[in-house]
């Protein structure tokens, strides 16, 4: 668990998502100005994110999926995610976020990132973290700027949202150090 803050006057806590949080997740995928920014559907179940989050806890998962909470209220959600059964692609996590409206741009965002990206770094050893991001949707592409994320294409017409198709930057991040081996020398006992 950690506790960042914004100022002075307001504290949130970050940590794992559990199966217990499914109603604060519909509730927050609820704002219109949250699920539009995703590939979420509006009138989101909760009984859909207990099983989502439910799975994500599994033994030995490598999936990491943050909270960010003010005074027991989930306030962002974060994560980090197989992008499939490939083996040829387990070196690469998929990243997706969100983050209730009265909190954009107030710092929880940049907390959340530089949790996940120090986990897919120095814990997984993980190569590639790639996105999706709408491509009207400057402060979040700002954000993954910040923390190393680079354009890789554009997917045009990629989304229904609110009655219109939108395209779809594609992001990725390289781990910036990758790990190596490093021989440490025997010593006698």
């Amino acid at each position: 668990m950690s506790t960042m803050s914004e100022t002075n006057a307001t504290t949130w806590t970050l940590r794992r998502a559990r199966p217990t949080d499914a109603e604060a997740f519909a509730r927050m995928m609820q704002e219109h100005e949250v699920f539009r920014q995703l590939l979420q559907l509006p009138f989101p179940d909760a009984e859909l994110w207990r099983n989502r989050l439910s799975s994500q806890n599994a033994p030995n998962s490598p999936e990491l999926h943050l909270v960010a909470e003010v005074q027991g209220e989930v306030i962002a959600s974060a994560g980090l995610h197989p992008v499939g059964a490939q083996l040829r692609r387990r070196h690469v996590m998929a990243l997706g976020m969100s983050v209730a409206t009265p909190w954009q741009g107030r710092g929880v965002g940049s907390a959340l990132m530089t949790e996940l990206c120090s986990y897919a770094d120095n814990w997984l050893g993980v190569l590639r973290i790639e996105l999706g991001v709408y491509a009207d949707n400057l402060p979040a592409q700002a954000l993954y700027r910040k923390f190393g994320f680079e354009l890789e294409g554009r997917q045009r017409a990629f989304a229904l949202r609110d009655g219109e198709y939108v395209d779809s930057l594609m992001m990725a991040r390289l781990h910036p150090n990758p790990p190596r081996w490093t021989p440490v020398a025997a010593t006698a006992d």
